[in-house]
């Protein structure tokens, strides 16, 4: 089980803002590196309507998201362990060279079965990286403050950069995807060359006194799977993100039966996008005070109670009203649940609690549109219901249990 534990927020800790400001450099580097790989990530996004446009169907691009998602899990896994064991400067140009190698092949793979091995490998290689650079900022930091001060700017810079990014790639891919690819790749290996030159591991961490130095296990994924509250926190993320995906799974569905067209929900998403992009910070700055398990329990309840209420709305003002409210969910919990799972992890096992949180995540994520999917034929209101119970399920597992105080 895990040694270290959430310390509740002391009168000495400094201010969300001045942790800000006393951020060391690694958490910028590593955010400014996201920032550019974010802004240049453009094959998940584009690669249904690339497979689409070169004549295949629609359950052969599935086939294609099915084989990545695979490989997405299998890459947060493999990233952890890589992270704890060759550092995370080197984790993340493993990650980035290679991926960038990949994309790059993807216009020129002819046979759709190359397109299915090249994708999933990409799947995996471009999510070696994330344990790692999450891995950065725990290390980089040493109160509770300056964690959460942290992955808000980490957190700020992937949204900046997604932004970026949606632009940028909708343009390029009007004009050919062969450039989209290639930039694709472009920004991923210049993702790996900030990081090589500017990056420094941070010294390693203290031992731990409850793990044998001689039995390597002690250090594995099975001794973090014996955690209860980390086992608690990823079945809580699983949950989390199942129903935080059917923004993109059951709200277009709702936004088209009600008779909205696609603009509308462009509106939508586009209304979701900028509230994060310009509350998220100074909102993660407001809950810093109070106890993180709480934060979560009350995110998760917003998220499930804004997302289902979309079933109620027939017109896009109260559709605009609950992605309001999901949308404060969302920015509640996104830097508080990073944090939360950095003071969790014991020393030596940072990577690998991050490497699960991330298969955690891509669980969720993946399981979320099949599930949804298939509640939304059976009934919306069987969706609806689901997402409301699983809105409170994930509150629950958000709240301490006595063991874990």
């Amino acid at each position: 089980m895990s040694t270290a534990r959430p310390d509740p927020t002391g009168v000495d800790e400094p201010g969300f803002r001045d942790a800000l400001r006393t951020l060391p450099s690694r958490v910028w580097i590593i955010s400014l590196g996201v920032l550019v790989n974010r802004a240049g990530n453009f094959l998940p996004v584009f690669i249904v309507l690339y497979l689409i446009e070169r004549g295949s169907s629609a359950g052969a691009a599935g086939l294609v998201l099915g084989v990545s998602g695979v490989g997405n899990v299998l890459g947060n896994a493999a990233g952890g362990y890589l992270a704890d064991r060759i550092g995370r400067r080197w984790t993340i140009v493993l990650s980035a060279v290679p991926t960038a190698g990949l994309t790059a092949i993807v216009p020129y793979a002819g046979p759709f079965a190359l397109v299915v091995v090249v994708v999933g490998l990409i799947g995996l290689t471009s999510q070696i990286y994330r344990p790692a650079a999450a891995a950065v900022l725990v290390d980089a930091v040493t109160t509770n403050r300056q964690r959460l001060a942290a992955f808000a700017v980490f957190r700020a810079a992937m949204n900046i950069g997604a932004a970026l990014g949606g632009v940028i790639g909708g343009v390029l891919a009007g004009t050919s995807y062969t450039w989209l690819f290639l930039s694709n790749g472009a920004a991923c290996l210049l993702f790996g060359v900030v990081v090589a030159v500017l990056l420094r591991d941070g010294p390693p961490p203290p031992p731990d006194q409850h793990a044998e130095d001689a039995d390597p296990p002690q250090v594995g994924y099975r001794r973090a799977l014996a955690d209860r509250a980390l086992v608690r926190f990823l079945l809580m993320t699983v949950v989390a993100e199942f129903v935080y995906v059917q923004s993109t799974v059951g709200l277009p569905l709702h936004v088209s039966d009600v008779g909205l067209t696609a603009r509308d929900f462009g509106f939508l998403m586009g209304f979701n996008g900028l509230l994060v992009l310009l509350l998220e910070l100074p909102t993660t700055g407001a809950v810093s005070r109070y106890r993180p398990e709480h934060v979560l329990a009350i995110g998760n309840l917003l998220v499930g109670i804004g997302l289902a209420l979309s079933g109620l709305g027939t017109t896009l003002v109260p559709l605009a009203a609950t992605v309001l409210l999901w949308t404060l969910g969302e920015m509640i919990t996104s830097s508080v649940a990073y944090a939360y799972l950095g003071s969790l992890t014991p020393p030596g096992m940072v990577g690998r609690y991050q490497g699960l949180h991330g298969a955690a995540y891509t669980i969720g994520t993946g399981a979320g549109p099949i599930l949804g999917g298939a509640a939304y034929t059976l009934g919306p209101w069987a969706l609806w219901s689901l997402i409301a119970a699983a809105g409170v399920v994930s509150a629950y597992l958000a709240l301490p249990r006595r063991w874990g105080r």
